[in-house]
């Protein structure tokens, strides 16, 4: 009788604790409307990432998720916003690289992104291309190569600001090819690579999913990628290190972030929404047009790779002798 006795309470008391976890788990978000902040002005890979995921948060949360550009300062002003805002989870950050870990090498920020932010999962890695206005007559590096030594200080590169992957791997191509070329940072890189197909500026580097509309209507031309192998979106478009440039390879990285000391149940009941987004169906596709990596994991995870990732960076900045224009 005791033992059934015991049986009995401990049952009621499990009985009581799942109930209590069911209550949790259908506990409402804590605000009605998410800010989804994209650092960058409309036309990006930050802002198509953003807006692709931005209807599976809305479902998986029951709130409303309201994108909204915050551009500026090579993003720094969208992050910013997001480092500095209250840690509820009701406003969140559509990072990368870029914001996270590389402009804390070049500018004097209020806030270190590392210690401001609270990772809550990786949604993309995709290589970038580098591409050139199709009147300039290169068909592959080495004849762009050529023309830009014949006429020192009279091509230019677009990125979407200083400090952007895009910059330093202009900087970078300049450094190995000893190039007189001219950085032209804009505000994001829609506004960089409307110039460079208007001809208004000759080359630059984006990721395939952005520029790929523009290859297909011939006014771009793609001549190399910086991923370890080549994209299976471009297969026929070599990578750097097969031209010769062993350590010019690198990704663009997304994620989404929370303000730092966001509670951690905050985090992961994010991070699960993410993960379930990532897992479906229609993002996979567009992820795998884009040629992006799976990345999608926890938030430990995430942060121990952005960890990883700040020496990288550092050092590329470093080699480029990149500045703030």
């Amino acid at each position: 009788m005791k033992t059934f006795r015991k049986l009995a309470t401990l049952s009621a008391g499990l009985a009581l604790a799942f109930a209590s976890l069911g209550a949790v788990a259908q506990a409402a978000y804590p605000c009605p409307t998410i800010k989804f902040i994209s650092p960058y002005p409309p036309g990006g890979t930050t802002d198509i990432l953003a807006r692709l995921i931005q209807p599976g948060l809305a479902r998986e949360l029951g709130v409303a998720v309201i994108v909204e550009n915050k551009a500026g300062a090579s993003s720094n002003i969208g992050t910013e916003f997001v480092a500095t805002s209250a840690p509820d989870g009701c406003t969140l950050l559509l990072g990368n690289n870029t914001g996270v870990v590389i402009n804390r090498n070049l500018y004097k920020l209020r806030v270190d992104p590392v210690q401001g932010l609270a990772p809550v999962g990786a949604v993309a890695s995709v290589p970038l291309v580098l591409y050139i206005n199709a009147g300039i007559p290169a068909t592959n590096l080495n004849q762009l190569v050529e023309l830009a030594r014949k006429s020192p200080g009279k091509f230019s590169y677009a990125s979407g600001g200083s400090g952007s992957p895009q910059h330093l791997m202009g900087e970078l191509l300049k450094l190995e090819k000893g190039l007189d070329i001219v950085h032209i940072p804009y505000k994001g890189q829609g506004p960089a690579m409307q110039d460079v197909v208007a001809g208004q500026v000759q080359m630059a580097f984006e990721t395939t999913t952005v520029i790929a509309p523009q290859v297909a209507s011939g006014r771009v031309r793609v001549l190399a990628t910086t991923g370890a192998k080549r994209s299976k979106v471009m297969p026929d478009v070599p990578t750097m290190k097969e031209l010769g440039m062993p350590d010019f390879i690198t990704e663009n990285w997304y994620g989404v972030f929370a303000a730092a000391k966001t509670p951690p149940a905050l985090i992961q009941r994010l991070n699960v929404a993410l993960n379930k987004i990532l897992d479906s169906k229609e993002v996979q596709a567009s992820l795998e047009k884009m040629g992006s990596s799976d990345v999608s994991g926890s938030p430990e995870a995430f942060s121990k790779f952005i960890t990883r990732e700040l020496p990288l960076w550092e050092s590329v900045v470093k080699r480029s002798g990149a500045k703030v224009d």
